[in-house]
């Protein structure tokens, strides 16, 4: 009974059949009928022209959203939680070629304007010290926690006025706007954000991410960024397949909603152990290393997050009677 990522979950059956329609001669690279359609329906979805860009992985998105934004010379603002940080093996570096995480402290990895305030006021305006170009916010965060339209609008006039860019990793987007109940656009675009890294892989995908670009005209530094990172595939089809399968008929607004709504009833069995509230799909518990084994001998997957706590993530294809029988389990602890 697995909890241990969304990342394990299954590809959608939807996924797998586009796979098999678009496995057939067409055009190599991006050329293809169906990466050709993805400026069209990201811009439908979004409600403004956009370029989107299929890449293959969400470090692969998120890095060179980065790089558009941010110089070699020059900072990025995150969250020390933050995956660009603790999971991603200094390639933002690497894809930037060399700039600066300027890294912020805060409960669940949420960043806010009074932090990233803080930490512009400690910055000396000179040639001794990295200048930040870019914000990095996760929706969802990686504790769990959502930051609402407001909250990005409140973080997107503040790069805004200090002439920062805006980047957000929707690794969960999905959950995150189902969550929030606002609109892709008031998450996004509307609150301020320049290039949003828009995850399907959690959500049904099997290899395909999207980098969409609110300000079309990054498109042709990132399409040439795209080829150096070695993410220009082949058959790129089968990537663009992917994600116009799970935007079609909001596919991936039910599979978020599915995740989501697995994870509530095991946050009403944890109760107090619950090391924050759960607004989207993930869960961090508190539970001795007695408890945690127990739950493994009983069959249940998760992540030892150290420190006495588990983390649990419940996914799009999450099996109901696995979900009530670890409700149950922690309830029994």
């Amino acid at each position: 009974m697995r909890f241990f990522s969304d990342n394990a979950a299954a590809a959608h059956p939807a996924v797998l059949d586009a796979i098999i329609a678009a496995n057939r001669l067409d055009t190599a690279y991006d050329g293809d009928a169906w990466s050709l359609k993805l400026d069209g329906a990201f811009s439908d979805l979004f409600e403004t022209p956009v370029r989107a860009l299929w890449v293959t992985t969400g470090t692969a998105a998120n890095c060179l959203a980065l790089a558009a934004l941010c110089p070699p010379y020059g900072g990025i603002i995150c969250h020390r939680d933050a995956h660009i940080e603790v999971d991603e093996a200094g390639a933002p570096a690497v894809f930037t070629h060399g700039a600066k995480l300027i890294l912020l402290d805060g409960p669940g990895a949420k960043v806010t304007p009074e932090l990233v305030t803080g930490a512009l006021d400690g910055i000396r305006k000179d040639v001794h010290q990295v200048q930040p170009h870019a914000i990095s916010i996760t929706n969802a965060t990686e504790y769990g926690l959502v930051h609402s339209a407001a909250e990005v609008a409140a973080l997107g006039d503040l790069a805004k006025s200090h002439g920062l860019g805006l980047h957000m990793d929707g690794a969960r987007f999905a959950n995150a706007v189902v969550a929030t109940g606002a609109s892709p656009a008031d998450l996004s675009w509307r609150a301020g954000v320049d290039t949003l890294s828009f995850g399907f892989v959690k959500n049904g995908g099997l290899n395909a991410e999207a980098l969409i670009l609110f300000k079309p005209e990054m498109a042709d530094e990132v399409l040439v960024r795209r080829k150096r990172a070695g993410h220009l595939l082949s058959k790129g089809r089968m990537l663009a397949a992917q994600i116009l399968a799970l935007l079609d008929n909001d596919l991936w607004l039910s599979n978020a909603r599915a995740a989501n709504a697995a994870a509530r009833p095991l946050a009403a069995a944890a109760g107090d152990r619950l090391v924050y509230p759960v607004e989207a799909n993930e869960l961090f518990l508190r539970v001795t290393a007695d408890e945690a084994a127990r739950l493994l001998a009983l069959g249940f997957d998760f992540y030892d997050w150290g420190s006495g706590q588990i983390r649990l993530v419940t996914s799009w294809d999450q099996d109901s009677g696995s979900v009530d029988k670890l409700a149950a389990a922690i309830k029994s602890l």
